[in-house]
């Protein structure tokens, strides 16, 4: 009986969350500039590697080389942080690095939105603003410039 007992209570704390956990080479592909982003053309492509790890579902994206040192200067950050459930991503980067504009002060946050399918990985990084509400912020303030993301994880 007590056998029972520890099988349903292991069966019920089960986690139906992917195992996102892994190195990946993933492939950007530019599209809309609404925030009108430095050094962005629509369609062009760049090479990011990205370290995974997992802690329950807890997810922590690292974005290495030179796609996360354009990330600390574009943010201020490489760094994100998120949970998987089942097989959907969301991570977020909020941005540290102060930008102005006139009287607007704003920072980038970066959201990664994304689906595992075995090794695979495909979806989309949104950048919007953060500002601090000044009138001269009406140019950036509900901006949004985003990239397709698609990549795969080496095998263990």
């Amino acid at each position: 009986m007590r056998f029972l007992v520890l099988w349903i209570c292991v069966a019920a704390c089960a986690s139906d969350d992917a195992n996102a956990a892994g190195d990946y080479a993933i492939t950007l592909t530019d599209r809309d500039n609404g925030c009108n982003l430095g050094n962005w053309t629509s369609g062009a492509t760049s090479a990011a590697p990205v370290t995974l790890t997992q802690s329950g579902n807890n997810v922590t994206a690292v974005v290495n080389g030179l796609a996360g040192l354009a990330l600390d200067l574009a943010v201020g950050g490489h760094s994100y942080a998120g949970k998987v459930n089942g097989t959907t991503l969301e991570l977020n980067l909020f941005g540290t690095r102060s930008n102005t504009a006139g009287n607007c002060t704003y920072t980038l946050n970066a959201r990664i939105h994304a689906v595992l399918d075995g090794m695979n990985l495909t979806g989309q990084v949104d950048y919007t603003s953060a500002t601090n509400g000044n009138p001269d912020c009406a140019g950036i303030a509900s901006c949004d410039s985003f990239q397709d993301l698609s990549g795969s994880r080496a095998p263990p």
